[in-house]
């Protein structure tokens, strides 16, 4: 049987990805694997066969943005009583060759040497730490409180 990881879109099509918190008009609105910094998420785009940004037309690149942005105030608004000190958004795909936007919340809490740059200044080998692995016992609260968020924004902004 294939693990749900190896097709993650295909997955969220078919239900079958745990990590999905929303389906949006550009593209599937997932919580993060590991919870480094809590509240990290991303925007997937829904077809596995777009790599680039410029491979969307232009309706469907507004709706992928728009709706990375509406996943980031999501973000923003369910980690503010964390210590939330801004919101980072990227979309990189230098590792996986398929459309999708990070999400990353920042913190007044984090290390001087770290809160002023990206998140990638921190070691791989501690933002991928299995101590940081999602795990709904530890995050479930906060990502439901993110998709509570999304799932606002979303009827506020696709009623228009």
């Amino acid at each position: 049987m294939t693990d749900w990881r190896d097709d993650r879109i295909g997955s969220a099509h078919r239900g079958e990805n745990p990590l999905v918190m929303a389906r949006m008009r550009g593209g599937f609105a997932v919580v993060g694997d590991t919870q480094h910094l809590p509240g990290y998420s991303l925007l997937l785009t829904d077809d596995a066969t777009v790599d680039h940004l410029s491979d969307l037309d232009w309706e469907r690149r507004r709706e992928f943005l728009f709706d990375l942005s509406l996943l980031g105030e999501a973000v923003e608004r369910a980690c503010r009583p964390h210590g939330l000190r801004r919101v980072n958004y990227e979309v990189l795909g230098n590792s996986i060759p398929v459309l999708h936007g990070h999400v990353h919340a920042r913190y007044v809490w984090e290390p001087p040497d770290k809160i002023g740059g990206p998140v990638w200044r921190y070691p791989k080998d501690v933002r991928n730490d299995a101590a940081h692995a999602y795990a709904d016992e530890r995050h479930g609260e906060l990502r439901g409180a993110i998709t509570a968020e999304l799932t606002r924004l979303m009827e506020l902004a696709y009623a228009t």
